[in-house]
């Protein structure tokens, strides 16, 4: 197996990129990694004969009181489990390095980040598209992987691929889940035992809703409500936004569903937020 370079600045990064000829498939990650992650590898190491995993907990996507620091983190067992499934490269670069001193350019999408996670976390979105295009030039990648299961940031990072231009495919990958449903998430492992054997109504209440879609009902009160009525059972759960919107802009909708639609949703199991979506049509 050929070996794993570690990379740590953006410089070396750059040099590795311009010394390796071939297509580059880039997975960003924020470590602590799981079959989820691995499963975008894979797909990455399947359809490239190169691939860069980064690793980088992005200070600027948490907004005070959130978890940046307690965000899970195990650096030596990622880079094992990236050197088995093949990776060339893993770009681990610090925060020191990604935002010297004097830092004070961010990329801004607007509409599509304005509404569901953009209203809870303000300025979360800002944080993301800037970390993604840097990382971007970065590796310079003719394909990235992004896992459905943050539907809001694949829809926010295809928009800024595309308004600039930049010369990357984005490819949407499946969600990975647990035997009884629940996404995987690095954030899962904050749940306690009473809170993950709770968690998984959050599937079933899509599924609930889905199901009542697919059976021809397409008003989209009626849709939110179904799955409001699933997740209001679970009383661990609170509930932060069930959303209805269009697939594409992320407008929510009201009347008839008449076009594809993304159902997705919050909820809090005591201070870990939990997210999860359905496409439907």
């Amino acid at each position: 197996m050929p070996r794993m370079e570690v990379l740590a600045t953006p410089a070396a990064m750059r040099r590795w990129r311009h010394r390796v000829s071939g297509s580059v498939g880039f997975v960003p990650t924020m470590g602590y990694l799981h079959e989820g992650h691995m499963q975008l590898v894979r797909r990455s190491t399947g359809e490239n004969l190169h691939t860069v995993v980064s690793i980088f907990v992005n200070p600027t996507q948490f907004a005070p009181g959130e978890d940046f620091e307690r965000y899970p983190r195990d650096e030596v067992r990622d880079l094992e489990l990236l050197r088995l499934a093949g990776v060339g490269a893993v770009y681990l670069p610090s925060a020191a390095e990604m935002y010297p001193p004097g830092y004070q350019t961010y990329v801004d999408v607007e509409k599509v980040t304005v509404p569901l996670e953009g209203a809870s976390r303000p300025g979360h979105f800002r944080g993301v598209t800037t970390v993604v295009l840097k990382l971007l030039n970065a590796v310079q990648p003719q394909k990235a992987y992004f896992g459905r299961k943050d539907a809001q940031q694949l829809r926010v990072v295809k928009r800024m691929v595309l308004d600039l231009d930049l010369d990357c495919e984005i490819v949407p990958c499946d969600i990975v889940r647990e035997p009884d449903g629940l996404a995987m998430s690095s954030r899962n492992v904050y749940l306690t035992l009473e809170q993950r054997a709770a968690a998984p109504v959050i599937r079933r209440a899509l599924l609930e809703a889905r199901g009542l879609y697919e059976s021809g009902e397409r008003d989209a009160d009626r849709l939110r409500a179904t799955a409001l009525a699933v997740l209001a059972r679970e009383p661990l759960g609170t509930v932060e936004y069930i959303s209805l919107a269009d697939d594409v802009t992320l407008e929510e909708l009201s009347g008839a569903v008449r076009g594809p639609a993304l159902l997705s949703t919050v909820v809090r199991f005591g201070a870990t937020r939990l997210l999860d979506n359905v496409e439907l049509g």
